[in-house]
């Protein structure tokens, strides 16, 4: 998987304006259920499409910009999260244990 680090509000603001799809990882180092959602996006992620951009936000160290995603998106802080987003918006949202790269898949048209 190639993450691409998100650590600015301009690269939010690209995300935001883009078309199409793409993943937001909101990844908390601090976190054991947090390494281990990462370990299975990075286990999974070869099914992911190579021209989709997954972004890895360190959420400790950018909270700044942790806080602008969940205000951008409108979606309530989670960490481990991962926001798949359409075209602008986030169509999906998962947490936790229900972070998975096979539902995200079910999502992209």
């Amino acid at each position: 998987m190639n993450w691409i680090s998100l650590e600015s509000a301009e690269q939010l603001s690209g995300i935001k304006q883009k078309e199409g799809y793409s993943i937001i990882f909101k990844h908390s180092t601090r976190c054991s259920i947090s390494l281990m959602a990462k370990r299975r996006l990075e286990l999974d992620g070869d099914h992911l499409p190579e021209n989709l951009p997954v972004y890895f936000l360190d959420l400790i160290k950018y909270r700044d910009v942790s806080n602008l995603v969940a205000q951008d998106f409108q979606v309530h802080h989670q960490s481990p999260q991962l926001l798949l987003i359409k075209d602008g918006e986030c169509i999906l949202d998962q947490s936790h244990g229900g972070i998975s790269v096979e539902e995200a898949l079910s999502e992209l048209n």
